[in-house]
């Protein structure tokens, strides 16, 4: 883990949250959007979430239904959305 810490603006927080309860975001993605590596995550979640929420959250991670890791994904999907979503623009936080 890197001793700098990151400062995440109340938006950022929320958007690296909801991407890492989304089954099919990858890891890589939330690391190559905001910088933040698998176990800063973890840290994150755990100081973010209660912790009945983070436990679910991580049994969810670890299970044979979530795709957080490319290594679980088949080999067919290559992208980080829905086929059927909007087309993200040059914004890093999408517009709700």
């Amino acid at each position: 883990m890197t001793t700098d810490k990151k400062e995440f603006s109340p938006q950022q927080l929320d958007r690296i949250i909801e991407m890492a309860w989304e089954d099919r975001t990858p890891f890589e993605a939330i690391r190559y959007q905001f910088g933040l590596p698998e176990k800063e995550m973890i840290v994150l979640m755990r100081g973010q979430l209660k912790t009945t929420s983070f436990k679910r959250w991580r049994k969810r991670v670890n299970s044979g239904i979530s795709q957080k890791h490319l290594k679980k994904r088949h080999p067919d999907i290559n992208r980080f959305k829905c086929s059927r979503q909007r087309a993200i623009t040059g914004n890093k936080i999408s517009k709700r």
